[in-house]
């Protein structure tokens, strides 16, 4: 059933997760689950872990045992059929596309998240106003319902800073100032955004950095925007960091140690290269008094 891959342990890990988030949802144990394939509860849990790969087909029999639903269920065959892939490139579409949310289960168990936007608030950290107006741009055709149900989703993910249980990953975020500049419809959202941003610095796991609009070329601009998750040990080693990067139509995750390495290079330029925490808090609330000023 089970054969080990060489490629890219991005696919068994997002795999593992979601197999084993739909099983216990459905009540299913272990044992249970084993089976029902007919193969050992090690087998079952080496899947769970992302240490080894598994076929479709088991996959699809696990998914008709948990009850997931299609869109899940393409995820997860398809994450099935890439185990052994060096890199991994998905582009699906929905609502909420499904690749994404892949990630967001790679988001949930990592221990440590770093994230560099030159574009906008990273979704960790947007106030539900932000949220709502970046999909009203990008899905114009939603209903005011469809908009709200992805605002709800979208925000969803923000427990995972503080949750009691796992301990709450270390976020390191990073964002240009030219974010903050920006003036998203309706009136006040950016003001509401930016005061989001400043109880967010007040958690004792998050750190935020802004990125002075008058540095020149540095070595993200090459790069975009990214995330870099790193994972708690599993049996006495971590499974490798990973680099999430997404565009229009699909997401790209890397991996292999030399991506790995190139982009910890260029986090570390640009962590440098923003302003300490301290004088960000500052020029947060600097903003903030400027919104103030003008909206009353």
């Amino acid at each position: 059933m089970a054969v080990e891959g060489s490629g890219s342990t991005v696919p068994r890990r997002s795999l593992g997760i979601g197999l084993r988030a739909a099983r216990e949802k459905a009540g299913v144990k272990l044992k249970d689950a084993a089976a029902m394939l007919g193969v050992s509860e090690q087998t079952i849990w080496r899947i769970e872990q992302g240490t080894t790969s598994t076929k479709p087909p088991y996959v699809q029999a696990l998914c008709d045992a948990y009850g997931v639903h299609d869109g899940m269920r393409t995820v997860f065959v398809g994450l099935a059929r890439e185990t052994r892939s060096r890199g991994w490139w998905h582009a699906y579409g929905d609502v909420l596309p499904t690749w994404f949310e892949a990630y967001v289960g790679l988001e949930q168990a990592a221990r440590r998240i770093r994230i560099f936007d030159p574009t906008m608030i990273p979704g960790l950290l947007q106030h539900r106003d932000y949220t709502g107006a970046f999909i009203r741009v990008e899905r114009p055709g939603l209903s005011d319902d469809e908009v709200e149900k992805m605002i709800e989703l979208k925000q969803s993910r923000q427990q995972l800073l503080t949750r009691s249980f796992p301990p709450p990953p270390s976020v390191e975020v990073v964002i240009s100032e030219t974010v903050l500049m920006a003036e998203p419809k309706p009136e006040g959202t950016m003001r509401r955004q930016i005061w989001h941003l400043l109880k967010a610095t007040e958690l004792p796991n998050v750190t935020i950095r802004v990125l002075d609009r008058r540095v020149g070329p540095h070595r993200a601009s090459v790069a975009g925007a990214f995330r870099m998750l790193d994972f708690p040990e599993q049996n006495g080693s971590a499974p490798p960091p990973t680099v999430y990067s997404e565009n229009l139509t699909g997401a790209l995750y890397l991996d292999k140690a030399s991506e790995i390495e190139a982009y910890s290079d260029v986090w570390e330029a640009i962590f440098d290269a923003a302003l300490p925490r301290d004088h960000t808090g500052e020029l947060l609330k600097d903003y903030l008094r400027e919104l103030n000023d003008r909206e009353s």
